[in-house]
């Protein structure tokens, strides 16, 4: 048979408790009725008198009546109180086995008497899985000293009720936490403890919303003091401003040396600072702003100033508006504001220099155009904008190909500006034959210099091109070029820059290995030794020219009459060669060629050619006039023709030979292999 629980116990104690005492009363009333009875027995044989003897009957009767009627009341009532316990403990059956928190009834020994079926759900159990074990079983083991305290203060008497928290171990092994609060049902006679009634709510949802609450502002909190940002809380209801312990050691104070005082903070601000503060503070307050914000300085405790960034906001007011409580941060910022002091000076500098720089580039006689990382324009002088033809203003976000696009004079490919390689050290890019072309096509010689710039990371920024209009420098340059290589009389190649293009040919003959084994006018095939040559072989013709009776024009006309003859002479030699051939003044009436492709044969006939067009010149000087003539001497250029001055040598020699046959005759020269060979022959000479 079940224990029954605690309440019905003590109801039906106390019920029995009551009855007994009436069931007392009646038996007592019962005894006293016979003793009136028994001593009018007595009294009868005593001869008391007949009135006497009938008013001791009238007493016993009168007791014996009253003691049954007690009794009948006695046995109503212990019907009626066994009914009403009977009520009474299914009503506690019924309302523990309903109950959504658990109930369990423990016996001193810690095993576990009765429970609903609210607790055996909640640690996974059935009620008789659950009745079948002790509470020590399923309790988490770092929390069983508490339920042993509890019972051990029971047993001594020292406490009659208990409520505390603790963990038990669900069936599958994982803790659940539980408050308990509960009871000790003791013997009403004895005192001593019977067992115990407890209730058991599951609060683990909320130990792990309290876990989670605590993790995150443990969390909160490290974070605050990793920035450096101290909280402040103001509760007019706690009578003052409570302050972290960041924001204390940020000021130099000690926790709770600031607490308390609501207007203390605004004393320790800079008196610079304080006005506008307390206006911000003040709008706050009377709802102006949603929330307060301001940056000032605050006295440190050992007197030097720190910069604070305060930030807060009004949480709680009154049925009237006024302030209930507030919340805010403050971080130290000093830092901040004396890096951002540093920038406003190093900005004022800058702005000077880059203000000096404008002026400058604005000044100078170079253009300049300056583009972005992205190649798009980001500045120009007036120079530039003048040489370009463009104004800055439309310029100006432009791609730099709008603006600036500039060809090789020589090639005329484009001249590309491109960024460097990354991590690469580009140098400035020169360039002294560049042509700018304009949008209207027109050109403009220029030297321009394309320098990168490139940040202290080394990353490409854009770029800075400077020109300058080399027009003018350009076109004396070529001037000079063509004076230092030209005849200044003639137009012709002069005879340092002959004489070079003649080294180069030479130099050239010797490489290919090829060498002209002409040794004669004609083309016929002779042998010399054992060896056959083929005249006419292939390689390139010298050809030295001296003019027939050109000291007579001299003397009878002057040089000016000399000199336009010479200019005659000059067009009529050009005339009548190729365009790959070379045509050269060596001084006074001596002229030269270079015949570029051509045999002896062919040689022979272009010298015969210039000789008739000289010969054929119509020259009239003061009315008079004038006839010369020409001779010429020829010589190969091969591999084996020797030094420069060798075949001139050669071709001077052959030339004199031609002008002592009669002049107007064309000479060949023997190549440098005869003369080593000694094979010499008598110039040949063709009239």
């Amino acid at each position: 048979m079940r224990l029954r629980t605690g309440v019905a116990r003590i109801v039906m104690w106390r019920g029995l408790t009551s009855r007994e005492s009436l069931g007392r009363a009646g038996l007592a009333l019962l005894v006293a009725g016979l003793g009136v009875l028994a001593a009018s027995i007595l009294l009868s044989h005593l001869d008391l008198g007949t009135e006497a003897l009938k008013l001791c009957l009238q007493i016993a009767m009168a007791v014996a009546a009253g003691a049954l009627f007690l009794a009948a009341l006695s046995t109503r009532r212990i019907s009626m109180d066994r009914q009403q316990i009977a009520e009474s403990e299914l009503r506690f059956r019924r309302a523990m086995e309903d109950s959504a928190i658990g109930i369990v009834v423990v016996g001193l020994d810690g095993r576990i008497r009765q429970t609903n079926p609210a607790f055996a759900a909640m640690l996974g159990y059935t009620s008789e899985e659950i009745e079948a074990l002790t509470f020590f079983q399923i309790t988490h083991p770092d929390d069983q000293q508490i339920g042993r305290k509890t019972m051990d203060d029971l047993k001594a008497g020292t406490v009659n009720s208990f409520h505390f928290e603790k963990r038990y171990l669900r069936k599958d092994g994982t803790p659940v936490w539980a408050h308990l609060a509960g009871s000790v049902i003791r013997d009403e006679t004895s005192g001593r403890p019977l067992y115990l009634v407890s209730q058991i709510e599951n609060i683990d949802a909320r130990k792990q919303a309290e876990a989670r609450i605590a993790e995150a502002e443990t969390r909160w909190n490290f974070a605050l003091a990793g920035a450096g940002q101290g909280v402040w809380d103001l509760d007019m209801r706690k009578g003052g401003t409570t302050y972290s312990s960041t924001w204390v050691k940020m000021l130099g104070y000690a926790d709770g040396e600031l607490d308390g005082d609501t207007d203390r903070w605004l004393t320790m601000i800079h008196p610079d600072d304080r006005e506008t503060v307390a206006e911000a503070d003040r709008a706050h307050l009377e709802g102006k702003t949603p929330f307060f914000e301001a940056e000032f300085r605050m006295r440190h405790k050992d007197g030097h100033w720190v910069w604070i960034l305060d930030r807060g906001k009004a949480i709680e007011r009154d049925e009237d508006g006024r302030l209930i409580r507030a919340i805010g941060s403050l971080t130290d910022i000093t830092r901040r504001k004396e890096a951002e002091e540093r920038l406003t000076v190093s900005a004022a500098m800058l702005a000077d220099e880059k203000e000096r720089l404008r002026v400058t580039l604005q000044s100078i006689g170079d253009a300049v155009i300056c583009t972005d990382a992205a190649n798009r324009i980001t500045f120009m002088n007036p120079v530039a904008e003048k040489l370009t033809g463009i104004a800055g203003g439309e310029a100006l976000g432009k791609m730099l190909g709008h603006v600036y696009w500039a060809v090789d004079e020589e090639t005329g490919h484009r001249i590309g500006v491109t960024r460097p390689a990354v991590g690469v050290h580009a140098p400035a890019d020169q360039n002294s034959r560049a042509v700018l072309i304009r949008r209207d096509d027109t050109r403009c010689s220029i030297r321009q210099v394309v320098s990168p710039i490139v940040n202290d990371r080394h990353e490409f920024c854009g770029l800075v091109i400077v020109f300058q209009d080399f027009t003018d420098a350009r076109a004396l340059q070529r001037q000079l070029a063509h004076a230092a290589a030209h005849d200044a009389l003639t137009g012709l190649a002069n005879r340092s820059s002959f004489i070079r293009a003649m080294e180069d040919l030479v130099d050239q003959a010797r490489k290919d290995g090829t060498a002209d084994t002409t040794r004669s006018v004609g083309d016929t095939t002779r042998s010399v030794g054992d060896t056959t040559r083929s005249v006419g072989g292939a390689g390139h013709q010298f050809m030295f020219i001296d003019l027939d009776h050109f000291k007579l024009v001299n003397d009878t006309g002057g040089h000016a009459a000399g000199d336009a003859l010479l200019k005659r002479v000059a067009v009529a030699i050009r005339g009548v060669l190729g365009p790959d051939d070379i045509v050269a003044r060596l001084g006074g009436d001596e002229f030269a060629v270079i015949l570029k492709s051509g045999s002896a044969a062919g040689a022979k006939i272009a010298a015969r050619s210039i000789i008739d067009a000289i010969g054929g010149l119509d020259f009239t000087w003061d009315g008079r006039p004038h006839v010369i003539g020409a001779s010429i001497g020829l010589a190969a250029i091969n591999a084996n023709c020797g030094e420069v001055d060798e075949i001139i040598a050669r071709a001077d020699a052959a030339c004199y030979a031609a002008k002592a046959a009669g002049r107007g005759c064309v000479s060949v020269a023997p190549d440098a292999q005869q003369i080593v060979d000694g094979r010499t022959e008598p110039l040949a000479v063709a009239s």
